[in-house]
């Protein structure tokens, strides 16, 4: 470290500077203007991101819809982070701790808000019986792993991932920080799918929805430029266990709503229906 740093007694709100990713945040909770949510008409309605966070849920509908079940038909719409989308009294109405994804479930008499990505995926899951054994100790380990990844994510992405690539300076303390807990992660999944198909045992589940945007793209390139940096290939059962859900219909799907950014084909700002994602993916240039 070159510049010596000394908090003073009392913190305040100064250090953000002028970046971008800084500045969204803010010690206050609550909405900052008023605006309401746009929705669709089915049931499901989502808003939301297409971050790691973000496609947990959306690979979660489309591996719903793969299954036949029609009920899990959504409306996906933006939520832009970058343009503080998620500080609108609407959106703080469903989820007050101002992140995405949040759903609103409208399928029953009373209409539910849904906050916290893991929480989602279980209210799914318990909803239309699938991807969460009902009971016993597959129930308990799957669930064991969809909370080891909303603890452990935090620290690849709010830790790593901005000091790495979000930060206005590269610092080599933060940076070595947390590259050895991102490695250290990997080896924990790297050992668990040694033994495993998929992170919770035989059977895919919620599990590997909410792991694989994290740590499957991460280690097939497609997270913050650092597979060479965190020597990924080394970690080869997680490469295998990232490739082989990549191929899933599901995952291509869902990976894609709510982006709106990279290639035309991977775009899908809105989602109402099977088609806003068939049009999208003709665009895909064959190999």
């Amino acid at each position: 470290m070159t510049n010596k740093y000394t908090p003073p007694k009392v913190w305040v709100n100064d250090t953000n500077g002028g970046n971008k990713w800084a500045n969204i945040n803010s010690p206050e909770a609550g909405a900052r203007f008023d605006k309401a949510l746009p929705t669709g008409q089915h049931a499901l309605q989502l808003y939301s991101l297409a971050t790691p966070n973000g496609q947990k849920v959306t690979i979660m509908l489309e591996e719903l819809l793969a299954l036949g079940i029609k009920a899990a038909e959504y409306d996906a719409f933006l939520i832009n982070i970058g343009e503080s989308d998620q500080f609108s009294s609407g959106f703080v109405s469903v989820n007050p701790n101002s992140k995405i994804p949040a759903l609103i479930d409208k399928s029953g008499d009373e209409h539910v808000n849904v906050f916290e990505s893991a929480s989602i995926l279980v209210h799914l899951a318990e909803k239309f019986g699938q991807f969460l054994p009902k009971e016993g100790a597959a129930r308990t380990q799957t669930l064991n792993w969809l909370f080891w990844a909303q603890g452990s994510a935090p620290f690849l992405g709010g830790g790593f991932g901005h000091f790495y690539a979000y930060a206005d300076e590269k610092q080599e303390y933060p940076i070595n920080r947390f590259a050895m807990e991102a490695k250290r992660q990997l080896d924990v999944l790297d050992k668990q799918l040694a033994q495993n198909t998929y992170v919770a045992g035989e059977n895919y589940s919620i599990a590997d929805m909410a792991i694989w945007p994290w740590y499957g793209n991460l280690v097939l390139g497609e997270l913050y430029d650092a597979a060479e940096f965190l020597q990924v290939k080394s970690y080869t059962n997680v490469v295998r266990w990232a490739k082989l859900l990549a191929a899933r219909e599901a995952i291509v799907r869902g990976r894609i709503v709510n982006r709106s950014w990279g290639e035309i084909w991977e775009q899908v700002p809105e989602r109402h229906s099977v088609d806003d994602i068939n049009k999208v993916l003709a665009l895909k240039p064959k190999k």
